[in-house]
């Protein structure tokens, strides 16, 4: 099989249920999406001619519950990559005990070369495209890579006005002020750090207020974390973003670096630091690894040169299946992917919750609730490792495959 998202994340899937002995005809079922639609979007350009896009959705499982997952535009989305992440979203919401499966979805664009109408009217006829396909007690979109709350607005209003009445509950990471859930901007972060919490309570494993931490990418996760660590005292020595890195020994402050990034669009040149490349961020010596940029950048060649005591993989597939092999002997700990950043769909579901029941929590009560979900999460992929002597990523997919294989015979599937 070649190496491919799609091909990887089934091979995955393969992993998980030979150590669980997962019933044969199940797993036949989950290596294949459910549904998956393909749209053509015709879009009136700025200049009066007519341009036409192509999207897809990809809804994999839903034993647990709706569909849930983001909608991409990027100008290689492909219906491979987006099988591949619904089928991870199926995963990630099995492992946090939320009632949903996984889907995804993605249009080939370029969203930087539309104008702000052209971008309206996309995402309106992919709505429409879309329509029967989603709801709120079918599959709920989100926001991810090059999309944002205006653009779930959008989503929400086109859905809407199909409809004939409102319907926030279609669609999360919406503006708060229609129905968005405060807290859920930077709750991926938080997520993360809830459960890096948990790993520095574990016996043997070492965090306080002199922990170096360095973080590949500054983003929403990226900068969020840096900030987050920062207010608890931990020593951010290093971050990065797509045009490089920077590094202080002594610490950064990451409000006055993102500042700096904001006035001249990159965190390299920032006063009192060393340039160094993204390649180079990985190996500096640290306690806390945070890559929350680009996948495969943790690599059999590197694995090797990672100085970290723990890697938070806020970054899906940061890190390689073979540098999972060279970290678990190194002793190196390594929260997975699919535990460390699930904490974005967990207050999209906690979103979605307030949509339907139409009462609003305070932000205060976001966090708690997140917190718990995430620590809850974490203990039992701890436990389902140390019972299964294997690491944290296996355990997370021998998780959250379990509870999926078991809804389905449960409804007879």
């Amino acid at each position: 099989m070649p190496s491919t998202p799609f091909a990887n994340a089934v091979r995955q899937l393969e992993k998980a249920a030979e150590a669980i002995d997962l019933n044969p005809g199940i797993l036949a079922v989950l290596k294949n999406p459910i549904r998956i639609l393909q749209v053509s979007i015709p879009v009136e350009m700025d200049d009066g001619k007519t341009k036409v896009f192509s999207g897809y959705r990809v809804q994999h499982n839903d034993s647990r519950g709706p569909t849930k997952g983001g909608i991409r535009y990027h100008p290689k989305a492909d219906l491979g990559e987006v099988k591949a992440l619904a089928m991870l979203m199926t995963w990630k919401c099995s492992l946090m005990n939320i009632p949903y499966g996984g889907a995804k979805g993605g249009i080939i664009v370029d969203p930087k070369k539309l104008s702000h109408r052209e971008l309206e009217r996309l995402t309106r006829g992919y709505v429409q495209g879309l329509n029967g396909f989603i709801g709120p007690n079918r599959d709920i979109p989100a926001p991810d890579v090059y999309t944002n709350p205006q653009i779930m607005a959008w989503i929400m209003d086109e859905s809407s006005r199909m409809l004939g009445y409102n319907v926030p509950g279609i669609v999360t990471g919406k503006p708060v002020e229609i129905g968005g859930s405060l807290g859920r901007h930077y709750a991926t972060a938080q997520g993360g750090i809830d459960v890096l919490d948990e790993v520095c309570g574990l016996k043997g494993v070492k965090c306080d207020r002199n922990s170096r931490v360095v973080i590949q990418g500054f983003g929403n996760a990226g900068s969020f974390s840096a900030k987050i660590l920062y207010q608890k005292g931990y020593k951010v020595v290093s971050v990065s973003d797509s045009q490089g890195g920077i590094y202080n020994p002594k610490g950064l402050n990451p409000s006055e670096v993102e500042v700096y990034k904001k006035e001249h669009g990159t965190v390299v040149g920032f006063p009192g630091t060393k340039k160094i490349n993204n390649k180079q961020i990985l190996e500096l010596p640290c306690d806390i690894l945070i890559p929350a940029a680009l996948d495969n950048q943790i690599t059999q060649a590197n694995a090797g040169k990672i100085k970290a005591k723990i890697i938070l993989e806020l970054a899906n597939g940061a890190i390689s299946p073979e540098a999972d092999e060279k970290l678990a002997k190194r002793n190196i700990m390594f929260i997975p992917d699919i535990l460390s950043n699930a904490g974005g769909v967990t207050v999209s579901y906690f979103e979605w919750v307030q949509n339907l029941q139409q009462f609003y929590w305070d932000e205060k009560e976001v966090l708690q609730r997140l917190k718990k979900v995430m620590q809850a999460a974490f203990r039992q992929t701890y436990e389902t490792a140390q019972l299964h002597k294997t690491n944290l990523r296996m355990a997370a997919y021998i998780l959250a495959v379990s509870r999926v294989a078991e809804a389905m015979k449960l409804r007879g599937h």
